[in-house]
């Protein structure tokens, strides 16, 4: 915890409902709710936003992966075995060519974009970015490369279209945080650690326990992809379908074409350790804003 800001141990209350049998993501009022944040909170948006770096991006080549599990009963948390009846069968997957953002989008990347496009910042974010500056004395600059949250799927696909990119796929993002041989979690079948990923925490009034976007590099993936297990979960392109792996296309499945929610992956700083399974499956309402949900960009390759 010594790599997180302030060493403040702060840790997390489960918001997350089951749903078709996996994990869906809602939030709820916090204990203790922070208060709205005062006009002078405007300063430190605009200062937040002035230290943002646009993350580099890493080729993932054309080729096959396996994506999903095969069904074993039995225990149902354990990494090698299926979290829930979303995830199998494991398919061979074709995907072509095509680049991912190696860091997620930061704090400081979405409040430039939300400011340049005079879109609002939500009463969420900026409540909070009071709180951390005016309880915490954590500073604008610190607080740049924290990963975005409180973000809807909508201001995320915005963000990447307005840089000329897109969201993942789901199938896209599993192949980044698996590999070429089924990785159990980006960094191999390793269980998670303090070490390697930011999970398992907890605080009473929703502050995220988050770490940089660029920081715990033992937990990058095959490709060198940072934080695709734990510290902030993930929306992709596709809407949820729990029925969705026996009937996809092996080559570039796109998603089903509706649904009620859209997928998260990865996990975050709250999940429990069976979350930052490369293979479990999340959702969210589009419309969500949540302090565990944020996002990364990806374009085709070349």
């Amino acid at each position: 915890m010594s790599k997180i800001i302030q060493s403040v141990r702060w840790a997390s209350l489960s918001l997350a409902g089951l749903t078709f049998g996996i994990m869906i993501l809602h939030s709820w009022p916090a204990w203790g709710s922070m208060e709205d944040a005062p006009p002078a909170v405007e300063a430190h948006l605009q200062g937040i936003a002035s230290f943002a770096k646009t993350s580099p991006m890493v080729p993932i080549s054309a080729g096959w992966f396996l994506m999903g599990t095969n069904r074993e009963d039995g225990d149902r948390h354990t990494f090698e075995k299926n979290y829930d009846n979303t995830e199998f069968p494991e398919r061979r997957i074709w995907i072509d060519a095509y680049q991912l953002d190696q860091y997620e989008v930061s704090l400081g990347e979405i409040l430039r974009f939300l400011l340049e496009t005079n879109r609002p910042v939500s009463p969420e974010l900026r409540a909070l970015i009071w709180h951390l500056i005016s309880i915490h004395f954590i500073p604008d600059q610190a607080l740049a490369p924290w990963p975005a949250l409180y973000v809807t799927w909508e201001e995320a696909n915005a963000f990447c279209l307005n840089q000329g990119k897109r969201l993942p796929s789901e199938a896209e993002w599993e192949k980044a945080a698996r590999g070429t041989t089924g990785n159990l979690f980006p960094w191999g079948k390793q269980d998670p650690t303090p070490d390697i990923a930011v999970f398992g925490a907890y605080h009473v009034h929703e502050i995220p326990l988050v770490a940089n976007v660029d920081s715990y590099p033992e937990g990058k993936s095959e490709w060198g992809v940072y934080h695709l297990s734990g510290n902030i979960a993930e929306w992709v392109n596709d809407w949820l379908g729990p029925d969705y792996y026996p009937i996809m296309p092996e080559r570039n499945p796109p998603g089903p074409k509706m649904g009620r929610y859209k997928v998260v992956r990865g996990g975050s700083w709250k999940s429990l350790p069976v979350m930052l399974r490369g293979a479990t499956r999340g959702g969210g309402l589009p419309e969500e804003r949540s302090p565990n949900i944020g996002f990364r960009c990806a374009q085709p390759g070349s």
